[in-house]
């Protein structure tokens, strides 16, 4: 019971927009629909609060899910506290749909495969639209990003005490991951575009980072010279130990810019471990990374780490329907 309602929690927590609801017969306990009011609904539930729309549309289908259940309304009911929660957000204006795509909210990823702290978790502020204004498409996670994530969960020492650099950052997810989790001595988060570099700042506030030394952002572009001319060694000298990078092979026509970025890291720091998530959304793409690496001189390896079925998902949650490879590139 305990399993099936946290993973529900943790689904929501994630604006997961089919989340597993618990069977009737498990939602109809007193008990469970208090824990779930004070998980998600509460006023003090979570510092931050799931968005509106969502919010209401999980309790119409929660409150159905217990009425349908209920044989005995003397024996069972629906909780007065979820129904209160019901009554205010139906009263409180909400946005449009228009309006409610355009704003950016809190969302919750739940590391369930990080051993050494079971309610670990990484809150970051995301535009849920696939792709903002400006055309970037970093103000929201992508599942190779999660996917590797975990695969750094199950490997810690990959990071810990290491200097990293992760390239495409977006939303920060993998580089407050290795910063706040897994130990990391150093952590470069760094992408292309100026907006979502601004925005780091923010995400990295939400998880207590604020004015850490151990985690900066900064604005790389791929295929340009990282040193400039008003410096005279990248990253004041130190080698980097491990570069990351999650979903940014998939336009074709930036990967040259990419693996020549790699090729200059590797000339920085010769020990460099390099490891790419890559969602195989089109295989034609991902051949194309794999023919430009092979041409520059690098090594493919894919590391054996399979995308879990959704159903044994316990947090984050991401599609099992498409493979997600993980490369190490040598050189």
């Amino acid at each position: 019971m305990d399993d099936q309602i946290g993973r529900f929690c943790w689904q929501c927590l994630q604006l997961d927009p089919s989340p597993d609801f618990p069977p009737g017969k498990v939602l109809r306990d007193e008990q469970v629909q208090e824990l779930i009011y004070n998980k998600l609904f509460a006023e003090n539930a979570v510092a931050l609060h799931l968005p509106q729309r969502y919010r209401l549309r999980i309790l119409k289908e929660l409150t159905s899910s217990i009425e349908s259940a209920i044989e005995d309304w003397d024996e069972h009911g629906i909780s007065d506290n979820l129904m209160t929660a019901m009554s205010d957000l139906l009263s409180a204006p909400l946005p449009t749909e228009t309006v409610a795509a355009q704003q950016r909210c809190h969302v919750t990823y739940h590391l369930s495969l990080l051993e050494t702290e079971p309610e670990a978790s990484i809150v970051l502020l995301e535009s849920r639209s696939l792709i903002s204004a400006a055309g970037t498409t970093g103000l929201r996670t992508w599942e190779a990003a999660l996917h590797l994530g975990q695969y750094l969960c199950k490997n810690p020492s990959l990071v810990q005490d290491k200097r990293v650099l992760e390239l495409g950052t977006g939303t920060g997810y993998i580089a407050v991951m290795c910063a706040k989790y897994l130990g990391a001595k150093q952590v470069i988060a760094s992408d292309g575009s100026e907006d979502v570099v601004n925005n780091l700042p923010d995400n990295f506030f939400l998880n207590g980072l604020q004015g850490s030394e151990g985690v900066t952002a900064s604005e790389l572009r791929w295929g340009h010279a990282l040193v400039g001319t008003e410096e005279q060694e990248w990253n004041g000298g130190k080698k980097v130990n491990v570069v990351l990078g999650a979903d940014i092979t998939y336009d074709v026509s930036v990967i040259p810019a990419l693996v020549g970025t790699l090729e200059e890291l590797v000339v920085l720091s010769p020990a460099v471990t390099i490891l790419i998530a890559a969602t195989e959304r089109n295989r034609a793409t991902f051949e194309s990374f794999l023919q430009v690496c092979a041409k520059r001189g690098f090594t493919v390896t894919s590391e054996k780490f399979p995308v879990l079925p959704r159903n044994e998902q316990r947090g984050p949650f991401y599609s099992d329907l498409t493979p997600i490879h993980i490369c190490k590139l040598t050189h």
